[in-house]
């Protein structure tokens, strides 16, 4: 098992709302001892001058093999957080994006690898039920942030 930790600088992300009904696409994130802790939308690092958008296309096209459309304005959230005792820094970008027609449509999971090779299983989440199975949706924050948007009408 891969063991990680935030890096301890300030790092900008873009990350993908992918939904499905009302259902989000989430990665799977585990503490050290493999227990499922939280699940986060999908997206990475900005390159040094690359702007957001052209990161969330890029990190899909990477993990995913897939070009996805952005679609409204991001929302934009600073997350100062905690992983094994090690604190994490980051702003974000979080955007809703449209895969292609029937893309991953009857999947119920995605397995793909990260840059470091660690395998990451992302799959659609109810984010009303994550409370009820013991799960944060992370950045911590972002679920209040959601609700308190209009749910896009897309799938």
């Amino acid at each position: 098992m891969h063991t990680w930790r935030p890096a301890q600088t300030i790092k900008v992300k873009s990350l993908g709302l992918h939904w499905r009904g009302n259902t989000l696409l989430a990665a799977e994130v585990y503490d050290d001892a493999g227990t499922l802790k939280g699940v986060r939308p999908l997206g990475g690092t900005l390159e040094f001058g690359e702007d957001w958008q052209s990161a969330l296309i890029r990190e899909f096209k990477e993990e995913l093999k897939i070009d996805v459309t952005i679609t409204g304005t991001p929302l934009v959230m600073e997350n100062i957080y905690e992983h094994e005792g090690q604190t994490g820094h980051e702003v974000l970008f979080i955007a809703t994006v449209i895969f292609p027609e029937d893309a991953f449509a009857s999947d119920e999971k995605i397995i793909f690898h990260e840059d470091s090779g660690t395998e990451i299983t992302a799959r659609w989440f109810d984010i009303d039920a994550l409370d009820e199975r013991g799960i944060e949706l992370f950045p911590t924050g972002l679920k209040e942030q959601l609700k308190s948007r209009p749910m896009p009408e897309i799938n």
